[in-house]
């Protein structure tokens, strides 16, 4: 908990003070209660409860997070009205305090993770997942209907794979630091030669559909998809499965695929670029344990990539 540390503590009330600072103007009046979450890695969250209602209020200490909050806004209002079930944003804003904030409706559940009925979870989410990617979109990548900018939108798949995923300059790391084998090299450059020449229509995807992001009463219903931090216009659902698809055992992924709809046959032409996809986002991670100098997590992630935990095929 972060409350532990002393210096984080003092931060975490400053940010608490902003938060009943957000609610009183926004609702008239001080919150009854309000306590620290410890769930926000890049936000500092808060459970409220008001005389209107129980809210969670999210405060960035990153001015730029205005633009992801609004693209939460933008994705989540969607993905509800195609029958998602979303947390509620009432209100997202950086004029009254100095910081972006985002308030939305408290919605009940617990998340998935360890669920008892984990499975049936699974194949919900899949069938979600295939409602979040049949919103069209406009553009590719991280810059789409939710801005007015124009610059900074990629407007072909091309573009995007090139100048903003850059796949190139990521399969160059994975090379450097001996994540990827030549032979593995070779094939994940030819699946995006041939990547590059599809021409497909872009679509929301709320790029980390995962149980940790899932919300779930009791019986295993599904209250909320959350988290929508890392949406994306992009390629579905190959980009989605090479997310949703990373921490689930065999018999999950199987259930996820049911629930999306998804035929062995298209199985088989999504896996090659999905696969691709799943390699190269460790890039970051692999980026981040070489700047520390952590060799034994190099080699966790070289034993990954190279594909001994595969026991399904040879």
């Amino acid at each position: 908990m972060i409350e532990k540390n002393p210096a984080s503590a003092a931060k975490v009330n400053k940010y608490k003070a902003l938060a009943r600072d957000v609610v009183e103007h926004h609702f008239g009046s001080r919150p009854r209660r309000i306590y620290h979450k410890s769930a926000g890695l890049s936000n500092f969250v808060f459970a409220v409860k008001h005389s209107e209602g129980d809210f969670v209020v999210r405060i960035s200490p990153d001015s730029a997070a205005i633009n992801s909050f609004i693209k939460e806004q933008w994705a989540q209002n969607a993905a509800r009205k195609a029958g998602v079930p979303t947390a509620e944003i009432l209100e997202v804003g950086s004029a009254v305090i100095p910081h972006p904030y985002m308030i939305t409706r408290t919605v009940s559940g617990t998340d998935a993770l360890h669920h008892d009925k984990r499975s049936a979870i699974v194949q919900e989410m899949g069938r979600l997942t295939a409602l979040i990617n049949s919103i069209r979109t406009k553009n590719w990548g991280a810059t789409f209907d939710w801005s007015n900018n124009q610059l900074s939108r990629n407007k072909t798949w091309k573009e995007y794979i090139e100048n903003e995923y850059r796949y190139e300059d990521k399969l160059a790391v994975l090379e450097r630091h001996k994540a990827v084998s030549p032979v593995q090299s070779k094939a994940i450059k030819r699946i995006f030669a041939d990547a590059v020449r599809m021409k497909p229509k872009s679509a929301l995807n709320h790029g980390d559909i995962r149980l940790k992001n899932v919300l779930a009463d009791e019986k295993g219903k599904i209250t909320a998809i959350i988290d929508w931090e890392n949406s994306t216009s992009n390629l579905a659902p190959h980009w989605e499965l090479s997310l949703a698809l990373h921490d689930l055992n065999i018999d999950e992924k199987q259930h996820f695929i049911n629930g999306y709809g998804l035929t062995p046959k298209k199985m088989q032409e999504i896996a090659p670029l999905a696969k691709a996809f799943n390699m190269l986002n460790y890039t970051i991670e692999v980026e981040r344990l070489a700047a520390v100098k952590d060799k034994d997590g190099l080699e966790k992630i070289r034993l990954r990539t190279s594909g001994v935990f595969d026991l399904y095929s040879l």
